[in-house]
């Protein structure tokens, strides 16, 4: 049976949480670290942001320095995320030389993340693997998923599970397709997000939930996990890369010569009025929301909506896909046409196209050119 360290650590600042995770995942890829299961927490708050994100474009930058949330990069991709208390943080490091990591990222996710799956349902949370880089719970996500490979051979698998969650602060801090945060906008996101306490419908310890993620990676690969700490030699090199690299504006402030743009349009069809909202990085939307006065069976709108997610915009594309999850839950659709969800989306697509546009001709538009200082 293989060995693998545990650490357990909480109120790590996001300088230090990522630091150690990427030190780790170096470490271990030259055999100079144990493989290690990381299961920890950060100081309440920070909003830590892809690999190749731009930092302004995902957060609300004066909200979040006017009220002490640190701002950091991941080394993983994926999506802008919050981080505290109640939001339990999965490091997996462990061998991968020569192992083409990110042409297969999404086999590789589905593989890691079982131990999060198995640990969830022991709660009796029935979560799975879905889509790209996400572990869901009827359609509404409560873990989001990330990979790294380490230029010295190590594999880092990343996710942040909900144990509980803030939306009105996630809303302050994150930015979204919504103009304003009112209740409705609040009630918007939290039928899209889960958490554990929600799912379980009690409290329940961070502490309780990280030994029951634990236990559920012990099932998973056979693995015997025992309880450890950092050593003297990898506190030094963490220290090290912290100071270099996560605690840098270089770093943390790199950005992409691609704007977001934000585009939204309405409809009235016979089975209610459509609202669609979208967000749009190039030619790719980062994100949709479809709101309105239909009706739809609960969890069917996010399902349609995860499905646009990191999708191309390209409008054959986008109406393909809006066909297929149409059809997969038809019966939950049956008074809202196919023809107007895919006009009033594509409609929302073309104007978030044409601010682009317009934003990309204002000869006082400012895109700074990526620095890439960091590998």
């Amino acid at each position: 049976m293989m060995n693998w360290r545990l650490i357990t650590d909480d109120g790590a600042t996001a300088s230090f949480g990522l630091a150690a995770d990427e030190c780790l995942a170096a470490r271990v890829g030259a055999s100079e670290s144990e493989p290690t299961l990381r299961l920890y927490t950060y100081q309440s708050h920070c909003a830590l942001v892809g690999r190749f994100q731009n930092l302004d474009n995902e957060v609300y930058r004066e909200y979040c320095e006017a009220n002490g949330i640190a701002l950091n990069r991941r080394p993983t991709g994926g999506g802008a995320i919050i981080m505290g208390a109640d939001q339990l943080g999965v490091a997996l490091t462990i061998p991968g030389a020569g192992d083409d990591s990110y042409s297969r990222a999404r086999e590789l996710m589905a593989q890691f993340s079982a131990g999060v799956v198995k640990g969830l349902q022991s709660l009796g949370v029935a979560a799975s693997f879905r889509r790209k880089n996400d572990i869901e719970v009827n359609g509404r996500k409560i873990v989001g998923l990330g990979i790294y490979r380490a230029p010295r051979g190590g594999l880092l698998f990343h996710a942040s599970l909900l144990v509980g969650l803030d939306i009105p602060l996630m809303l302050r801090v994150l930015k979204t397709p919504f103009e304003k945060i009112s209740d409705k906008e609040i009630a918007t996101v939290a039928d899209r997000v889960t958490t554990v306490r929600r799912e379980i419908g009690r409290e329940i310890a961070l502490n309780e939930v990280r030994a029951r993620i634990a236990d559920g990676y012990a099932a998973a690969f056979g693995v015997s996990l025992h309880a450890g700490g950092f050593t003297a030699d990898e506190c030094r090199a963490i220290s090290n890369l912290q100071s270099l690299k996560y605690d840098t504006v270089e770093w943390v402030n790199q950005t992409t010569a691609v704007p977001d743009a934000l585009g939204s349009a309405k409809l009235k069809t016979s089975g209610g009025l459509l609202d669609a909202r979208v967000t749009l990085a190039g030619n790719t939307i980062k994100a949709a929301f479809i709101g309105g006065d239909f009706f739809a069976a609960e969890g069917a709108v996010a399902d349609l909506e995860a499905s646009l997610r990191w999708h191309t915009a390209d409008p054959n594309a986008v109406a393909a896909t809006l066909a297929e999850a149409h059809a997969r839950r038809a019966h939950d659709f049956s008074r809202l046409p196919l023809d107007s969800l895919t006009q009033v989306i594509q409609q929302a697509v073309r104007r978030a196209q044409t601010a682009e546009s317009a934003a990309r001709a204002d000869p006082y538009g400012c895109f700074v050119t990526p620095e890439g200082v960091h590998a």
